[in-house]
């Protein structure tokens, strides 16, 4: 039975709700990970996983758990990436899938904004979270739900 896995140090309060709403109608095991306590509602099927303080230590418990055939929720590329490496689906809060045909250019664009916001360059940050997003996101989370449909 597929799980969903979600990075919440930086899932955006409307996508936590879209995903807690998805998991009950569909009765799929869901882990919320985080550095601090993040506020669920009581449910059999969603629940909160915090760990120590420690630098990655969200997404190494992340990975640490996953199985091949889990879907994650995160925008951390470097996370994707050893997810996907071991046969996890990955989905942005923005309802993009990511997978080993897209991955690495992803780090690398990433890694490179890096270096140039690091010379001094000011290159903007992401987007805000807007309606689209949403509707993008609940829309592709409902299409991995109906085709991994929980027993």
């Amino acid at each position: 039975m597929p799980s969903l896995w979600i990075d919440a140090d930086a899932c955006p309060r409307v996508a936590r709700d879209i995903i807690i709403r998805a998991a009950e109608r569909t009765a799929t095991p869901t882990w919320f990970v985080a550095n601090h306590a993040v506020p669920l509602p009581p449910s059999k099927w969603v629940k909160g996983l915090s760990v120590s303080q420690g630098f990655d230590a969200a997404d190494n418990e992340i990975v640490e758990r996953l199985i091949h055939g889990d879907l994650l929720i995160t925008s951390d590329l470097p996370l994707a990436l050893e997810a996907i490496e071991r046969g996890a689906r990955v989905m942005t809060t923005r309802g993009e899938a990511l997978d080993a045909n897209n991955i690495r250019a992803r780090v690398q664009m990433r890694d490179f904004m890096e270096t140039l916001r690091a010379s001094g360059e000011h290159t903007g940050g992401p987007s805000g979270y807007s309606d689209t997003d949403r509707r993008e996101f609940a829309n592709a989370l409902d299409r991995w739900l109906a085709k991994n449909p929980q027993r």
